[in-house]
């Protein structure tokens, strides 16, 4: 964080890139810094972290703070927006953090050995890189029963939306991909739809159902002050949404996201059987688990997915397993954790009909 502090305040766009290389770099490392300093009190050569940046992550191994960047901030016309920033990385989990998460024995919250498959991918069809095959290929590589491979929708053409004449046609690769691998591995035809302003989505109720796996997310209005509640509710109470994606739509270090009384949404969402994502995109990491943990009071089902867009980002599933984890999520409540046929026939069965909202979905 104060890597990223310290690029903010420079006016050089060369030593900018630097400090948020430098700070990837750390939050990228699979061991804590502390432990990686030998005797000598010396770090070992990191790719990506130069002299400058070693200076200040010496100062706050040291001290646990670090006047360089403290003196840069001051100094900088940035200051302002580097402290609102400072103000949006809470309950960001770094990669090592995430494998100690992994890693522990407490709770009962779900385990990588409890993980069949990731519910919100994106491919070449949409905003993604890799094909459909790449996909299928990679997600048996990780030990994956199924996957969703699930595109934006036409209403985002900023992501690449999908038209239904393409959706049409991705979903016959889709079928002739499962009829190769047969009971070995299952995609998901899937979509990722676009919650407007008003909460509705920008798939009609007959396109919708063209697909088995609905997500519904929020692409804008994420830094508007006011509480966007309603928007939220009618989200959750649509009978075709399977899965609330990104809710808040934060980015990390960022913005903040959509103000809600997310406590009512979550309720909402509890009655009418419809998952709360916790996107493990690094950036996004939305829900965090001090916010899943208030989803687990409510009752809620819940979705833990990569959001990768490269094959490489499958991994990013992992950071959501680690939020479930540290927020104590039943694993009977991830959705990712059912066989197949219990995840499908929940797919069926949540937009089969146009529920009232006192009325839930049964599982």
């Amino acid at each position: 964080g104060l890597l990223r502090d310290l690029a903010f305040a420079q006016t050089s766009e060369q030593k900018m890139f630097g400090y948020k290389r430098a700070a990837a770099a750390v939050a990228a490392l699979t061991e804590p810094l502390d432990e990686l300093v030998n005797n000598q009190g010396e770090l070992p050569r990191i790719t990506g972290i130069g002299p400058a940046s070693t200076r200040v992550i010496r100062e706050v191994l040291t001290t646990g703070a670090s006047p360089t960047v403290d003196l840069a901030v001051a100094a900088s016309k940035q200051r302002g927006d580097i402290e609102r920033r400072r103000g949006l990385r809470d309950h960001i989990l770094s990669r090592a953090e995430v494998l100690r998460a992994l890693d522990t024995a407490d709770g009962d919250g779900p385990r990588l050995a409890d993980y069949h498959g990731d519910l919100q991918m994106h491919s070449e069809w949409s905003d993604g890189r890799p094909t459909l095959s790449e996909i299928v290929d990679a997600c048996l590589a990780r030990g994956y029963r199924y996957a969703a491979v699930t595109d934006h929708s036409h209403g985002l053409k900023i992501a690449g939306g999908m038209s239904m004449a393409e959706a049409a046609e991705q979903r016959g690769e889709i079928d002739r991909l499962n009829a190769i691998h047969g009971d070995r591995f299952c995609l998901i035809r899937g979509i990722e739809a676009n919650i407007g302003a008003d909460g509705e989505l920008d798939l009609s109720a007959a396109e919708a159902g063209a697909f088995e796996l609905v997500l519904a997310a929020p692409h804008s209005r994420l830094r508007r002050p006011e509480d966007q509640t309603p928007r939220m509710l009618k989200a959750v109470g649509n009978p075709h949404v399977h899965v609330l994606a990104h809710p808040r739509g934060r980015m990390a270090g960022s913005r903040a996201g959509i103000i809600a009384d997310w406590d009512t949404v979550f309720q909402a969402a509890a009655r009418n059987q419809v998952a709360i994502e916790i996107d493990g995109d690094p950036s996004r990491q939305d829900l965090d688990w001090e916010l899943a943990r208030r989803a687990v009071s409510a009752g809620c089902l819940f979705a833990l997915d990569s959001d990768a867009h490269t094959t490489d980002q499958l991994v990013y599933a992992e950071t959501a397993i680690a939020h479930a984890r540290i927020a104590g999520v039943p694993r009977e409540r991830v959705i990712n954790c059912w066989p197949l046929p219990r995840l499908m026939e929940w797919m069926k069965r949540a937009a089969a009909t146009t529920f009232g909202d006192d009325e839930p979905r049964l599982l």
